[in-house]
């Protein structure tokens, strides 16, 4: 009798006890709205939805990235635009130098704007965005460009940062440059073979010469007994005019330039031009100094190589308007990334919202089933418990 007694009595907590949770999880979702508020409630959809906001939280950082990248390049952008533009006026004033608009004392002027346009380059070269340099490759804690003066003046530009650009992860298994390698901007990099202005008669050797932009080169001496130099006679190599392959190297650089000497003639200053090697720094100081005709050439040596220097302008100009296109193509490709990955984030949303919202229009009539279920459970409770012992006899 004991037992029976206490086995209906278990039996019916147990299923009370079923109908209250059931119940209570019924109402827990109506009011807050989601079908599963604990991993209990659904450990397989739960699972889904902790790897769905996983990769919604993931979206948003790669996000992020793209974000940081696109502001950095449409500044280098900015920067590397605004360069281009003073190139190509530059190049205009020298236009109009050599068609004798300019006498020496407007060659001075024109000389004293380039030497400001250099120093606003220099300056534009070493920006910085949320306290990294632009051009500087991967190196963005350094200052990328370092100048060399005398009396105030730049007389030289050496690039100092890294040799590698510094890539950001900007989707899974993807990634992109944010930060430019200077040189790789600033500079052209497609040498061609020297090319010897003047009339001293020499000319390229058959070695592979080293150095770049231009150089000035001073034939001293009579002939079988020349002595040349690239370095303002700092150090000379001598020849009788029979080498055709010369090596003069510049003792502040330590470059090279292969010279043949079988054709020179006479001695002077000549200027001798590397194509494809022309950075915008040491253009302008190029261009500078020859407007200043700190060498003394005569009026048809000094139009000879301003007018050479104009195509020196317009390379650097046409390499900066690639790597300006190539910018703006990266952005372009960072934007519609982004926009991908927009879409990606808003489909997991979309997925975790249909995993986990409840449908409220069941949920009610859930309740009110189980409500009907648990008065039916506690009716019957009742009855079973309202049993005397004469119920028995």
């Amino acid at each position: 009798m004991s037992g029976t007694l206490n086995s209906i009595y278990n039996n019916v907590n147990f299923a009370l006890h079923l109908h209250a949770d059931a119940l209570a999880r019924l109402q827990e979702q109506a009011s807050t709205g989601s079908r599963v508020n604990r991993a209990s409630d659904d450990p397989s959809v739960a699972h889904r939805i902790l790897g769905l906001n996983s990769q919604r939280r993931s979206l948003e950082n790669y996000m992020d990235n793209i974000s940081q990248a696109i502001n950095t390049l449409e500044i280098s952008s900015t920067i590397v635009n605004d360069i281009t533009s003073a190139i190509a006026e530059t190049k205009v004033d020298l236009t109009q130098i050599t068609g004798g608009i300019y006498d020496q004392e407007g060659r001075e002027r024109a000389a004293d704007s380039i030497n400001d346009t250099l120093e606003q380059m220099l300056t534009s070269a070493n920006s910085r965005y949320t306290n990294q340099y632009l051009f500087g490759g991967c190196d963005t804690g350094s200052v990328p460009y370092v100048a060399e003066r005398t009396n105030g003046e730049i007389t030289s530009v050496t690039y100092q940062g890294s040799s590698q650009g510094r890539n950001i992860e900007v989707a899974p298994g993807l990634e992109s440059s944010a930060f430019y390698v200077g040189d790789t901007i600033f500079c052209s990099d497609s040498r061609s073979a020297p090319v010897f202005l003047g009339d001293t008669g020499a000319k390229a050797g058959t070695g592979t010469s080293n150095v770049s932009g231009d150089v000035w080169l001073t034939v001293t001496g009579s002939a079988g007994n020349y002595d040349i130099s690239i370095d303002d006679g700092l150090t000379t190599f001598n020849t009788d005019g029979t080498d055709t392959n010369l090596a003069v190297t510049d003792s502040r650089t330590g470059q090279v330039l292969y010279i043949d000497t079988t054709d020179i003639n006479s001695t002077g200053v000549a200027m001798v031009r590397i194509p494809g090697t022309y950075d915008i720094f040491n253009t302008l100081i190029s261009i500078r100094d020859l407007l200043r005709n700190e060498r003394g050439l005569t009026d048809t040596q000094l139009t000879e190589a301003i007018s050479s220097s104009i195509s020196s302008l317009e390379e650097v100009r046409s390499h900066l308007t690639g790597k300006s296109v190539s910018i703006g193509s990266r952005i372009e490709f960072l934007d519609n990334l982004k926009d991908t990955l927009e879409n990606v984030k808003f489909n997991t949303e979309d997925e975790t919202t249909l995993l986990q919202q409840a449908d409220i229009a069941q949920v009610a009539v859930d309740i009110s089933r189980r409500e009907v279920l648990y008065q039916m459970s506690l009716s019957v409770a009742g009855k079973l418990m309202s049993m005397s012992l004469l119920d028995f006899i």
